[in-house]
């Protein structure tokens, strides 16, 4: 298998707080939504 395809084929990414999609890149270490986060800083 081609690196690219490999990277392809991953699934989309959850946030482990609401379950939205996260628009980073697989290969990101986050794991919460911008707006998940954003309830952290506060």
């Amino acid at each position: 298998m081609k690196t690219l395809e490999f990277y392809r084929n991953l699934p989309e990414k959850e946030c482990r707080e609401c379950g939205s999609e996260i628009k980073e890149q697989h290969e990101s270490y986050l794991y919460e939504c911008e707006h998940c986060m954003g309830k952290h800083e506060a």
